[in-house]
């Protein structure tokens, strides 16, 4: 397994990677409307300007030649968090086949690396209620609860519980 810096070519394998990590691990925590209503998002998503953005860190974990996870970590505070945070993980998604083996440390601890390096000193994120243990074992805290609306176009007003996290590095 190789975690390296995600190419604009991983952008159709990270979508998917990302719509089957949803619908894959999010019904532990989501009704079947809401995980399609996330899931949805995915599909018009264009993740090549997050890839390529100088502002942002991008990550894939490839096995055999293919993406099966991703994390992104936005170098910037987030706008609507409760709490003050230098820079927000914006992601870490597992494809289900690879769940619970590792990959997301992985692929979270190199995010954190990197924003070690450039002095990041507070983390933020919004995490889905089926990835808090995981947040909450890499060392971030609640901070609180709130509703998010599911992005999607087409299932306008799905909206579910997310939780707002905070970790000091």
């Amino acid at each position: 397994m190789e975690i390296r810096d995600a190419r604009p070519s991983d952008a159709d394998a990270v979508r998917a990677t990302h719509s089957d990590s949803i619908e894959g691990l999010g019904t532990e925590a989501y009704s079947d409307k809401q995980v399609d209503a996330w899931a949805e998002g995915c599909e018009s998503a264009d993740y090549t300007p997050a890839i390529e953005s100088e502002k942002s860190e991008f990550v894939v974990a490839e096995a055999d030649g293919k993406v099966v996870a991703f994390g992104s970590l936005k170098r910037a505070p987030p706008e609507g968090y409760e709490a003050d945070v230098d820079a927000e993980v914006t992601g870490v998604y597992v494809h289900p086949s690879v769940a619970r083996d590792g990959v997301g440390t992985r692929i979270y601890e190199e995010l954190e690396r990197r924003a070690r390096a450039r002095d990041v000193r507070t983390l933020g994120l919004s995490a889905s209620l089926n990835a808090v243990p995981f947040y909450e074992n890499c060392g971030y805290e609640r901070i609180r609860e709130y509703a998010h609306e599911f992005s999607s176009h087409e299932s306008t007003g799905v909206t579910g519980v997310v939780v707002e996290m905070k970790k000091e590095l």
